[in-house]
């Protein structure tokens, strides 16, 4: 069975909208002033090495659809744009990203399939409201969180209401200035 990864920038209070400013939230680029150095390079390089896929919700799609299939400049493009990637959108008609999937209708019973097919991990970047949805379905197998040294006090917050989850801390350590990478499996 494929474990579905949701990886996040998050800050200290629990935000995870807009890091880095272009969903014009209001919160600005709370990210863009600290380096996760090499260390945190390898670390995002080994998440997508284990991915088998890509699942986003519309917003983030639409965000990632806009730049990724032009970036030159990074080691994760080619790999990005290389993954199969699957949308949960009910209103999305044609996803002109190569390699994208939209999953229409009951998306979270489309997305429990994926888990059962063979494959590398199913990694979820952003996409706060398809998180939130898989929270509940209890579909989440593990967070890969960057927390950020800021405050926010406001903005979309990566556990929804209500939820509970039972977590156990796999692997922490230090990055560049300040930001911690933890990585929480699901407990049964």
């Amino acid at each position: 069975m494929r474990k579905l990864v949701v990886t996040q920038y998050i800050s200290l209070d629990g935000v995870i909208e807009d890091p880095v400013g272009m969903e014009n939230s209001g919160l600005g680029d709370w990210t863009g002033s600290f380096s996760r150095g090499p260390e945190g390079e390898r670390l995002k390089q080994q998440e997508l090495d284990a991915a088998g896929s890509l699942l986003l919700g519309r917003r983030t799609y639409d965000a990632f659809a806009a730049v990724w299939p032009h970036v030159t400049d990074s080691p994760f493009a080619d790999q990005i744009n290389a993954l199969p990637k699957h949308v949960a959108s009910t209103t999305l008609t044609n996803a002109e990203w190569q390699g994208t999937s939209i999953l229409a209708g009951d998306a979270l019973a489309a997305i429990a399939a994926l888990k059962q097919a063979p494959g590398g991990d199913i990694l979820v970047y952003g996409s706060l409201k398809l998180v939130h949805g898989l929270q509940r379905a209890g579909l989440v197998d593990a967070y890969n969180l960057m927390v950020y040294p800021v405050v926010l006090g406001a903005g979309g917050r990566l556990f929804a209401e209500g939820v509970r989850s039972n977590l156990a801390l796999a692997a922490a350590t230090t990055l560049g200035e300040g930001i911690q990478w933890l990585r929480y499996e699901a407990r049964p």
